[in-house]
């Protein structure tokens, strides 16, 4: 009898100990302020926007997705790095959320090459070799390189970000060594479901300047056509189609006709999610038939602090089953520093929120 016991209180012992440390681990993740679900019903805490969580009947496959907007790790990002002599000091305060998350993806918005310093308020981007030990320690799985900086230093540069997101394990979308390979989508496998993961970014300025052949590295441009042949070949491959755009006007709140006839495009032609970035702020959301389109995420890792606006923005975590999203779940963040994002407070979070404008009467 006393073996018994005494073996009792060791195990009541171990059990509160594994409790304990649950709770000190759960409390270092910020708590979300916006949760969404196919089921919703409930149009008194729609309204609200804040704290709502509907759960989808349960499935034996649930993959979760976390989406950021632009990250930017050139200019005073870099300078901050520097100073801190720490390539990981964009993402110390939200690594650990991103990386919990199936799959992390973002919007690369400087290639990753040797060369000069950049100063502030150049309008060309470039990060040393080095940034990719941040991007790593925040978990990002994929990037999109559509955009209208991932070509400021050329083939070269281009090239080189190839070589050193490969090198770190990082997969990459919208661009790739010739004008063919650059439409082609990622394909990646969370919790026995299946995405394809395609980018485009608009044509334009430095874009259209860049003088490229069909074996030239380059970004896959928004072309309707071409994406619905992408979406529609990536159907026979994956289980979902994420779409990423760089598209829109900067600075402004609501997309515009052109994001939103290429986002319809994408749904229409068979993806489940559309993610934007490039306005620099965070735009609406809306549900299109079977889809739903995210314009904007706003800035991530940026610095742009001459704006509250321009200083915000959005992490999108979608829970998806085999049925479809489930559950989407809305952290906004606050850029400090010049360079490094951190969870919004109470009394900041829901200005960020009610900009989805998002009206979910399912």
């Amino acid at each position: 009898m006393n073996f018994f016991f005494k073996n009792k209180a060791i195990i009541i012992e171990i059990i509160v100990a594994l409790f304990i440390g649950f709770i000190i681990l759960k409390g270092n993740i910020t708590e979300p302020v916006f949760k969404l679900s196919e089921t919703n019903t409930n149009t008194d805490m729609a309204e609200e926007n804040i704290n709502v969580a509907i759960e989808a009947e349960p499935s034996d496959s649930i993959a979760t997705l976390i989406a950021v907007g632009d990250i930017m790790l050139s200019r005073d990002v870099d300078t901050k790095i520097q100073k801190y002599q720490d390539y990981t000091y964009p993402f110390l305060k939200t690594a650990d959320l991103l990386k919990s998350s199936d799959i992390t993806f973002g919007n690369l918005e400087s290639p990753i090459t040797p060369g000069r310093k950049i100063n502030t308020n150049e309008m060309v981007f470039r990060a040393d070799p080095e940034v990719v030990e941040g991007l790593n320690l925040a978990g990002f799985d994929i990037l999109s390189l559509a955009n209208n900086h991932s070509l400021n230093f050329g083939k070269e540069g281009l090239n080189d970000t190839f070589e050193y997101l490969e090198e770190s394990g990082i997969k990459y979308t919208g661009a790739g060594k010739s004008i063919s390979t650059s439409y082609l989508p990622v394909i990646t496998e969370a919790q026995n479901i299946t995405f394809a993961f395609l980018a485009y970014s608009y044509s334009g300025n430095a874009l259209t300047a860049y003088d490229s052949d069909e074996y030239d590295p380059t970004v896959a441009f928004m072309d309707t056509e071409k994406m619905i042949s992408d979406v529609t070949q990536a159907k026979q491959l994956a289980d979902f189609i994420i779409v990423s755009m760089h598209d829109g006007y900067e600075y402004q709140f609501t997309p515009n006709q052109h994001q939103k006839n290429f986002a319809y495009s994408a749904i229409d032609a068979g993806a489940t999610l559309v993610i934007g970035h490039h306005p620099h702020v965070v735009q609406t959301m809306e549900q299109y038939n079977n889809g739903y389109i995210l314009y904007s995420l706003g800035n991530f890792v940026f610095d742009q602090m001459w704006s509250q606006e321009t200083k915000e923005g959005l992490i999108a975590e979608i829970t998806f089953s085999k049925e479809g999203i489930e559950r989407f779940e809305f952290y906004p963040v606050i850029i400090e520093d010049f360079s490094q994002p951190r969870f919004a407070s109470t009394e900041e979070e829901k200005e960020i929120i009610d900009r989805l404008n998002f009206d979910y009467q399912l």
